[in-house]
Formats: structure tokens, C-alpha cells, sequence
């Protein structure tokens, strides 16, 4: 993938820290082949432009006990759809939500304890919508892939 405004420097820190992002600045020096301050430099310009938004942990909820994963494509009449968002955002079960091309429609990744929190959400959160033409529910039985950022 070509990304403008990105030098070879810059992809290859990028990648190393797609591989592992608690690297050390002198660990990906090594891997590039810079100094550790090199590094820091370079990151602290990718963050200040907003290429790199943060680091976080990846949790896996099909490892967790019970937890429940699943995708929701939803459809909402066009002047319910920025409340609709804006409700979806505010839920702790929301992990992401989209904008999608064609009508109205959000695509939302959520998590659950449980199956009961599952319908709870559904019941409580995703059946009373405003404006809701559908909701598709489908629940992830196993992750095959699952890359995380972007191919560089």
C-alpha cells in the first residue's frame, strides 16, 4: 500500500511496531537500523500528524469466559441517523462503529459478557433505536484473521 507523505524510515518503524508495539525506541532503532533518538523523533512527528492515534492492548473476547462478540449492520430512516450514532457511541458494548456507503447504514462491532447481556443490549439498546429500519445481528463463532492497523 503507497501512503503519501510517508518515507521508507517511516514505514519501516510503522512496521515494527504493527509486529509489536511495546518495542522500545532502542529495539526498533535496531530494526531499522537508526538511533534510538531517530526513532523518537520520527514517532513523536507520525503522532503530532495524527498517523499514529495510540497504543493499546488487544483483547481476544473468545478467550474470555463467556464473552460474546458480534456484528451488527444497522439501518436507520435518514433523520434518526446522527442520534442513532450518537447513542451507539455512548454504549460500554460498542467497541466500533462505522459509517457505511448506501442508506443510512452503521456497521457496529460489539462485545458482550454474555449471551443475557447480549439480548439485553438487543432488547434495551438496538431494539428501541430511533427511526430503525433494521438491525442484522450476526455473532462471531471464531477469528480466523484479524489484522489490526494497515498493510504497509
Amino acid at each position: 500500500m503507497y501512503l503519501e507523505g510517508l518515507d521508507q524510515l517511516d514505514r519501516k518503524i510503522l512496521e515494527a511496531l504493527l509486529g509489536n508495539a511495546r518495542y522500545s525506541y532502542s529495539q526498533i532503532g535496531e530494526r531499522v537500523g537508526v538511533s534510538r533518538v531517530a526513532v523518537k523523533a520520527r514517532m513523536d512527528q507520525l503522532q503530532q500528524r495524527g498517523i499514529i492515534e495510540g497504543y493499546t492492548v488487544v483483547i481476544d473476547p473468545q478467550k474470555l469466559s463467556g464473552a460474546v462478540s458480534c456484528y451488527l449492520d444497522i439501518q436507520t430512516k435518514p433523520d434518526a441517523l446522527s442520534q442513532v450514532q450518537q447513542v451507539l457511541a455512548g454504549c460500554p458494548e460498542v467497541t466500533q462503529l462505522y459509517r457505511m456507503t448506501g442508506d443510512c447504514r452503521l456497521h457496529v462491532h460489539a462485545v458482550a459478557a454474555g449471551q443475557g447481556e447480549l439480548e439485553r443490549f438487543l432488547r434495551e439498546t438496538v431494539d428501541p433505536l430511533p427511526g430503525l429500519v433494521s438491525a442484522q445481528v450476526n455473532v462471531i463463532l471464531s477469528r480466523i484473521k484479524d489484522i489490526k492497523g494497515l498493510r504497509l
